[in-house]
């Protein structure tokens, strides 16, 4: 551990803690976040890149941290100049001008643009695009359903949610290629190198502002369209901000999207039973289960492992410790969500878990403005796997599979399946 646990008598050794941010973390980080949650609930540690920071790790206190308005979402309130080096934030994105979006922004900015953007996703709007993430999803499906085996990460999960936001935003099909391109480059280098991704990020941001030039003279029924009529009606929202919000809701409107739907395969593989529950609650066309499913999927082994970088702007008291003006507290989503103070039998998968609260996509006024579409994307996703290739099954042994590196994203870097071969 890297500091004395609270509590512990100054006679007495501390626990010995476990090891974080390794690749043997990365397979399985839970038993280490229980011992967390036990011994050291809000933890000083300091990550792979050198950036000193708090983890708060129980649900109670992850909640009042992503409620707090004395954590600020803006980079500038950080006590070290750690984002300005790329070590905080998104790689690239201060180079680039991308800064001012949703996760790097307070109140009132925050609450200027979230409303320009909300409109896209409410419940409704999500519904009437059910029918072209359905059509997305079997067209994904019928490229290698004829073969007998795929990987779903490469095949399936990743290029399903590139497609879907693009098309929301109003990028052409002819240059929704190009994204997917850039959008693989920063998931096969998340925890790596950080150059690929930087270029990538740059390269969206210059294709972004030309597509908001070009809209301009042509308006369309997309995202893109609706921020640029915004903007024209006296929203105030600059180029800038514009292109930093189109770019924001691209990256993070994919890879969430693409872990939900491969940590959730993986889960259901790992826990057959459920599985079985599943398919059959699908074949007798139920939809209960699915919903309910879904949710506790986020909750067991969700997309998004630590919630986004927050800043404490001024001394603050978070699960009995002291947290100084400056410091970084990043809210563990995954040791928060298998509380068992909060949630019976945590580490159980239970499909039909009701009272199920989960942060998997924050909370207070950060909440994950794309959930809808996510779930939309996630429930398609399981559904129609199972039900056109009911037989789909792990096609390496479970210990082989490797999951990103990385602080924020928890995902598979690959998941390859076999199934009997099936004509489309």
């Amino acid at each position: 551990m890297d500091e004395q646990t609270p509590g512990t008598p100054s006679d007495a050794p501390a626990p010995q803690g476990p090891t974080l941010f390794d690749w043997e973390f990365a397979t399985d980080p839970y038993p280490a976040y229980a011992w967390l949650r036990e011994h050291s609930p809000v933890h000083r540690t300091r990550l792979p890149s050198g950036v000193e920071a708090w983890l708060v790790t129980r649900y109670a206190d992850a909640r009042q941290a992503l409620a707090d308005q004395r954590l600020s979402k803006n980079p500038a309130h950080h006590a070290e100049p750690a984002h300005a080096k790329g070590k905080t934030g998104i790689p690239g994105e201060r180079k680039a001008e991308l800064m001012t979006h949703l996760l790097n922004i307070d109140p009132p900015d925050h609450t200027r643009l979230r409303r320009l953007v909300s409109k896209a996703f409410t419940p409704r709007r999500v519904a009437e695009f059910t029918p072209r993430v359905q059509e997305l999803t079997d067209h994904l499906i019928d490229g290698f359903a004829a073969k007998g085996e795929a990987d779903l990460i490469h095949e399936f999960a990743f290029p399903l949610p590139i497609y879907a936001i693009c098309e929301m935003l109003g990028v052409p099909r002819e240059d929704q290629d190009d994204f997917r391109d850039w959008a693989g480059m920063m998931i096969r280098h998340g925890g790596g190198p950080r150059g690929g991704v930087a270029r990538s990020v740059k390269q969206m941001r210059t294709y972004l502002g030309e597509l908001i030039h070009r809209k301009r003279d042509d308006l369309g029924n997309d995202l893109i369209s609706d921020l640029i009529r915004a903007s024209d009606h006296g929203d105030h929202l600059t180029e800038a901000e514009a292109t930093a919000m189109a770019f924001i809701l691209l990256f993070a409107g994919f890879e969430t999207t693409v872990n939900l739907i491969g940590n959730g395969v993986h889960s259901l593989f790992m826990n057959p039973d459920q599985r079985a529950l599943l398919q059959a609650s699908l074949a007798a066309g139920e939809g209960a289960l699915l919903a309910t499913g879904i949710e506790e999927l986020l909750r067991y082994d969700g997309p998004v492992e630590l919630a986004t970088w927050r800043f404490a702007t001024e001394p603050l008291t978070l699960g009995g410790q002291e947290v100084a003006a400056g410091d970084p507290v990043l809210v563990v989503l995954a040791a928060a969500d298998r509380d068992p103070d909060r949630f019976a039998d945590p580490d159980t998968l239970d499909l039909s878990r009701t009272d199920n609260q989960h942060l998997g996509y924050g909370h207070g006024i950060h909440y994950c403005l794309g959930a809808p579409l996510a779930r939309l994307e996630g429930q398609t996703a399981l559904a129609t796997l199972l039900t056109r290739l009911p037989d789909l099954e792990l096609a390496i042994p479970p210990q082989e599979l490797r999951w990103r590196g990385g602080l924020i994203m928890r995902g598979l870097r690959t998941l390859p399946v076999r199934f009997t071969p099936r004509n489309t």
